[in-house]
């Protein structure tokens, strides 16, 4: 277990960034944010904090969903032009991905691509503080970045511990301007971070702990901000939840739903909330027999069922996609525009993604393809 980064959490805990920053010795800070965050204020409000410190702030705000080269690079231009020595990333895991990004190649030089894999970088990075404003991802608690090549769209995870985020501002006020699409979207993703680390091979106790944790804040808190969006401590559970499952992920894995999810989005550009709704409850049906006494904790917590019910998985399978229905996101891929006549190219793609190694149940290419046809 590696504790790598420090969590401010609370309502107004933002008004903590420019202390943050101070402390890692943060003069030259590159603020790394997208549209709709700069529209929303929020880059303002800590670009304010962080000139109170006397720190010169540059802002890139273009960052795009699913980052690619291209937003690395155009990023890495502003920050050696100021000559940065700490970055904060403000914004979504698109954000947090990016500025991670930078801080590869500003400190280490060379491209993305060199650091794809894990343990690449031989060289210090700068200090990176994460403001994340919306509650899924969990990128502020893992040391990877997935950036998207340019041309070849494929999808690369960076990893290195000297990436992580030194620390996070978990702020629940921030995400109150999320649209419910999104808060939606991600709510879904953090809960299935929760779900498959804590049943990946690689989980341990430490890891399963921050899971089953953040299962039951997402899980109790994810209906009620669907209801009552303004309901502040439901966002704060939400965000705390979101993080704690990003740093199971760090310290285990993931599993099939993100290998299945992952070529909706490379093909059809379905949203990545939308593509691990619905492939996510079939595949805890399909790992149940492997692992329905993992799925009883995490269902007795929330008074789903016994811990010890044979038909634990059946049951949180149900639940996700209640979760899902009340998020008004679709439940099936017909309804995502997905044609049968792709699914063996489509489970060929999964079978190549890595998180399916780590899935506690063994899948093949045949079983992609049949869980494909089920969600279907």
């Amino acid at each position: 277990f590696q504790p790598l980064t420090r969590v401010i959490f609370g309502s107004g805990s933002v008004g903590e960034l420019g202390h943050m920053v101070q402390s890692y010795g943060g003069t030259r800070v590159l603020l790394v944010t997208d549209p709709g965050i700069l529209a929303a204020g929020h880059a303002a409000r800590c670009s304010d904090l962080l000139t109170e410190i006397s720190a010169k702030v540059t802002v890139f705000s273009n960052v795009t969903p699913n980052p690619t080269t291209k937003d690395v690079a155009s990023a890495l231009e502003l920050a050696k032009q100021h000559d940065i020595n700490c970055l904060v990333a403000v914004g979504g895991g698109s954000s947090m991905d990016c500025a991670k990004g930078v801080n590869f190649l500003f400190t280490n030089g060379g491209r993305i691509q060199d650091y794809w894999g894990v343990g690449k970088a031989t060289r210090p990075m700068l200090p990176l503080v994460a403001v994340p404003t919306t509650a899924g991802t969990g990128s502020d608690a893992q040391s990877f970045a997935i950036i998207s090549d340019e041309v070849t769209h494929q999808k690369m995870a960076c990893g290195d511990k000297k990436a992580a985020c030194k620390a996070a501002i978990l702020d629940p006020e921030l995400t109150l301007s999320m649209p419910m699409s999104v808060a939606a979207m991600t709510g879904i993703d953090a809960l299935s971070h929760a779900i498959e680390s804590f049943v990946c091979t690689r989980k341990n106790a430490i890891s399963r702990m921050f899971a089953r944790e953040a299962f039951g804040l997402l899980a109790t808190a994810f209906p009620q901000i669907l209801t009552h969006p303004s309901d502040v401590e439901a966002r704060g559970k939400m965000l705390l939840g979101a993080h704690l499952a990003g740093a199971a992920i760090e310290n285990s894995m993931l599993g099939a739903t993100h290998s299945l999810a992952n070529p909706l989005t490379a093909t059809y550009e379905t949203p990545h909330g939308i593509a691990i709704g619905v492939m996510l409850p079939h595949v805890v049906r399909y790992n149940a027999q492997s692992v329905e006494h993992d799925y009883g904790l995490l269902g007795s917590d929330i008074g789903l069922c016994s811990s010890i019910d044979p038909a634990a998985g059946s049951k949180l399978a149900q639940f996700v996609t209640s979760c899902v229905q009340l998020a008004k996101l679709p439940t099936r891929l017909v309804d995502c525009g997905v044609p049968q006549s792709d699914f063996d190219r489509l489970a060929a793609n999964a079978s190549e993604q890595w998180t399916a190694t780590f899935n506690p149940r063994s899948v093949d290419t045949q079983a992609f393809r049949q869980l494909y046809e089920e969600a279907y």
